[in-house]
């Protein structure tokens, strides 16, 4: 469903939110099962879990208000994967747009929900906030190799006054592995850094080495917002790295992290 056709499904007062939101929300197409209903809190889903017991079985973009029924955020909806219910928050499969950008893009997000995409570590921290989350981490390479790492407990800043403040800081814990090994726990409790705001524990700046935007520790060995170079590579630590299946001289193809409450 496009936008313009949103005031023939969507009750009247989300319909207006969706015209105050167009320079975000422009030129994504909102899954058409998201469909009208009463006006109250359950027209303003707080995540694809929501959206999932409304009824909407498919994959694809759908609305949800981690902020509060003002503000529309689009998402990537994985309904199908391991029982689906996902919120995707990251999405890269061909490079098509820069993940090497600065601290206020990665706080309120870019990108679009239907192509390759950052939610936004705000968000991200606000869903965290009010639900308990596990999160997957998904993973393909060159050759149509696929693995995953499911980790129990995920969540950014939980006990933080102001969780910019805190650096949105990782917490993740309960590893399960799907082939992809642990190249996350590393950066449990480290914030979130970029090349112009350095939070990591190194003497340089992780973000500007590793030509990304990651929970940086001194440096890294996951970095799935680095450049997209396309398999082997031989500059250092700067792909979308994962060390413990690739090591850190091969770009992955693709990459997704999702989150589903627990």
């Amino acid at each position: 469903m496009k936008l313009s056709q949103a005031s023939s499904f969507l009750p009247i007062s989300l319909f207006l939110l969706l015209l105050l939101q167009l320079p975000t929300l422009q030129g994504q197409a909102i899954n058409s099962a998201q469909q009208s209903q009463p006006c109250g809190e359950d027209s303003f889903p707080l995540d694809c879990e929501d959206i999932y017991d409304q009824g909407s079985e498919t994959d694809g973009v759908y609305l949800i208000f981690p902020a509060g029924p003002s503000v529309p955020v689009p998402v990537y909806c994985d309904m199908t994967t391991d029982d689906g219910k996902w919120t995707v928050f990251q999405k890269r499969f061909n490079g098509s747009i820069s993940f090497f950008r600065g601290w206020n893009d990665y706080k309120f997000g870019f990108g679009k929900a239907d192509g390759e995409y950052w939610l936004g570590l705000q968000n991200i921290h606000l869903l965290t906030l009010k639900q308990k989350y596990e999160l997957r981490v998904e993973l393909d390479d060159f050759d149509n190799n696929t693995a995953f790492a499911k980790y129990a407990d995920f969540s950014l800043s939980p006990n933080a006054i102001s969780a910019e403040e805190d650096g949105y800081t990782l917490h993740v814990s309960g590893f399960t592995d799907g082939g992809a090994g642990d190249s996350l726990s590393y950066h449990s409790g480290q914030k979130f850094s970029t090349f112009d705001r350095d939070q990591d524990l190194y003497v340089q700046n992780c973000a500007g080495l590793s030509s990304g935007a990651w929970w940086f520790k001194s440096c890294h060995f996951s970095n799935l917002n680095g450049f997209y170079l396309g398999g082997p590579h031989l500059s250092y630590a700067n792909g979308i790295n994962w060390y413990q299946w690739k090591g850190f001289y091969y770009s992955l193809k693709r990459s997704e992290m999702k989150i589903r409450r627990v």
